[in-house]
């Protein structure tokens, strides 16, 4: 396979990521409404933790460093809550 192929599968896998994310990001804007209508707090430190213990073993069964993804998934979860504490704000 060439560099040029390699890079369009690249492309083709770094645009599932950003749909994927705007997928997460759509979904925890409903938890958001949900918490809201509830009044629950913005942040639950027991789902916190069930996501990120999920993503290091989703880490683990495709071979990937479970530390990195954890990053990622604590800065999906961070932004996610910067934008539930903005939008409460907002109302």
């Amino acid at each position: 396979m060439s560099l040029d192929e390699l890079r369009e599968q690249i492309e083709a896998i770094d645009q599932d990521i950003v749909e994927l994310i705007a997928r997460r990001t759509y979904v925890a804007d409903a938890v958001a409404d949900v918490k809201e209508q509830q009044d629950l707090a913005t942040t639950d430190e027991e789902q916190e933790q069930a996501v990120m213990a999920r993503a290091g073993r989703n880490a683990e069964k495709f071979d990937l460093d479970s530390n990195l993804v954890k990053a990622v998934f604590r800065l999906l979860i961070e932004l996610n809550k910067i934008q539930q504490r903005s939008e409460r704000e907002e109302q």
